[in-house]
């Protein structure tokens, strides 16, 4: 009898573990159901941004200098699904838990959007390419698109877990929580002195942001939606 109770409550353990993973995408989710909408409208009069620096045309977000656009509304858990197209030496990101959007820098956690294939970005650390959790933490392997070609980008944050999928493949899950330090990563890897913040510490709300044209190259946003969790 107690060994049958002990399999019962294995079963019951391993059905509710794999019930529960299936609610962290490793894949792009529907985003036509229930829950989702669009992150900015289209006016982006619900966003926060310089004036003239963010224009929408035919769906598409970018801009015309290095200025974040953020959302007026601060989140706690969600998932993020948006396309993004990179030009040739494209620097940008996606910024989530913003506590501060004027010195967001060390107040936030950056995942990186960059033009892997050109030759400044090819050679950077690999904590700097695309999909990496700025300055902390590499994908799994590259999966980002050419420059001119659209990309499909999904985040989740749920508590201090980040998990991102990239053109249909998850390439990074971060646990904030093991980055104690403002100096060394865990796996030792330097972390940037701009990062001043270690991420373990940062709040779990803020607002959720875009960068800009950084260094030149623009950034192309289209689709962006999101569902709260």
């Amino acid at each position: 009898m107690r060994k049958f109770a002990f399999v019962a409550l294995s079963c019951l353990f391993l059905f509710v573990s794999c019930s529960s993973s299936r609610k962290v995408p490793t894949t792009h989710p529907n985003t036509t159901g229930k829950g989702w909408h669009l992150l900015f409208n289209d006016g982006l009069s619900n966003a926060i941004y310089p004036k003239g620096v963010w224009t929408v045309q035919d769906g598409i977000i970018t801009a015309s200098k290095d200025e974040a656009l953020w959302t007026e509304k601060q989140y706690d858990d969600f998932i993020l699904d948006l396309e993004f197209k990179n030009a040739d030496g494209t620097n940008s990101g996606v910024i989530v838990h913003a506590t501060d959007t004027d010195e967001w820098i060390p107040h936030s956690v950056e995942l990186q959007i960059a033009d892997d294939y050109s030759e400044e970005w090819s050679k950077a650390p690999a904590t700097w390419q695309c999909a990496a959790v700025f300055g902390h933490q590499a994908v799994t392997k590259r999966t980002v698109k050419k420059p001119g070609e659209w990309n499909h980008y999904t985040i989740t944050c749920k508590g201090k877990k980040i998990w991102i999928v990239l053109n249909g493949e998850l390439v990074n899950v971060c646990d904030m929580s093991l980055f104690t330090s403002a100096k060394i990563n865990p796996d030792g890897s330097p972390i940037p002195d701009w990062l001043s913040n270690p991420m373990a510490t940062l709040p779990l709300h803020g607002h959720i942001g875009f960068q800009g044209k950084h260094a030149g190259a623009p950034i192309y946003f289209r689709n962006i939606k999101i569902k709260e969790i």
